[in-house]
């Protein structure tokens, strides 16, 4: 069954509606990862891993938003990107919304588990929303997916990078 970031093929740089909602206090949310095909294979061995800084500092980044995820890595070409579409128990939830936040890189020294930048809050280039979630151990992987240009394509399992002796 689709969910609703599977159906919003908004033009780039607009939200899905659905992420505008703060996300609530131990809920589970379907999300999405965007990585290279190479990586992709290696998470869905291995798991997820911290990254070690990043705007909201250390943290898996993530985001409810399917078109914001297709974008990653920026440097990549579609053809060689992956989305990970997971599900995630979200813990204590805080909000980050603008840039010099207080608690920007530190949220999770205050016990939360996952910060949120909401859409168009200034702390995003694109103003789609992303998330930072501190413990891996929260996400279970659903099914890695095409980050094809086409966008009609996402939904359609990836097929393994050429040469891969894993999968």
């Amino acid at each position: 069954m689709a969910t609703w970031a599977e159906k919003d093929f908004s033009p780039p740089g607009e939200p899905c509606l659905d992420s505008f909602a703060a996300p609530g206090d131990d809920q589970t949310y379907t999300m999405y990862h965007g990585t290279s095909r190479e990586a992709a294979v290696i998470i869905g061995m291995r798991g997820f891993r911290q990254s070690s800084d990043g705007m909201l500092g250390r943290g898996v980044y993530l985001s409810r938003d399917l078109q914001k995820a297709s974008r990653y890595p920026l440097d990549l070409p579609a053809s060689q990107r992956a989305v990970i579409k997971v599900n995630v128990n979200v813990g204590k939830v805080t909000k980050i919304d603008r840039q010099g936040h207080p608690m920007q890189k530190t949220w999770h020294y205050y016990g939360y588990d996952m910060a949120w930048c909401p859409p168009q809050c200034g702390m995003v280039p694109s103003g789609l929303e992303e998330d930072c979630l501190w413990d891996p151990d929260r996400i279970t992987v659903l099914e890695v997916m095409d980050a094809s240009e086409d966008q009609p394509q996402f939904g359609r399992r990836a097929e393994p990078p050429p040469g891969c002796c894993i999968c």
